[in-house]
């Protein structure tokens, strides 16, 4: 840059050199403004506390006498049967629920009163599409305690998940 062949060569050099300048000044100013993001997000995220939210995990929510999952199918299936089983993964019931099209989908069920309270019940949904596996994703009804940041990360601590990232929340109830 300090022994140019020509007044083109020099200004080229004071453009790539302003122009890596200009860039430093924008990431700079970006990194800021992620980090203020991520603050509002707390800041709103704030609202959740002590709402329930939909994740992924298979713990069913037990509310007066009633048990209630759900779950996700990526694709439609031909047989969807739940399972219902208790803490030491004994089966409790199974629900048949025929053929379900693509999307979210929950269930209910009635909670016998052999069944002792606070009892850890979970369930399994086996889906198929002919004989092939649908694999779809299970979903529960879990409490927001609290929320937090960690970096450029917004979470929710919820009562049954521990801490969760708030992308993976599939629904506010």
């Amino acid at each position: 840059p300090l022994n140019p062949m020509d007044n083109a060569q020099v200004t080229s050099q004071m453009a790539q050199i302003n122009t890596v300048n200009g860039i430093e000044k924008l990431n700079t100013s970006v990194e800021g403004l992620s980090g203020q993001f991520t603050q509002m997000q707390a800041l709103q995220g704030a609202s959740l506390v002590g709402r329930d939210v939909i994740v992924p995990g298979n713990l069913l929510d037990v509310d007066d006498g009633v048990a209630q999952g759900g779950f996700d199918l990526g694709s439609t299936s031909d047989t969807v049967n739940v399972q219902v089983l208790d803490a030491n993964n004994k089966l409790l019931d199974t629900l048949e629920l025929g053929k379900l099209g693509t999307g979210m989908h929950s269930f209910d069920w009635a909670v016998p009163s052999s069944v002792k309270d606070g009892a850890q019940l979970h369930f399994k949904v086996i889906a198929k599409a002919g004989d092939t596996d649908t694999h779809p994703t299970h979903l529960m009804r879990d409490h927001v305690d609290a929320v937090s940041t960690s970096g450029n990360s917004f979470n929710l601590e919820l009562t049954n998940s521990g801490t969760v990232a708030y992308s993976t929340v599939k629904a506010f109830n």
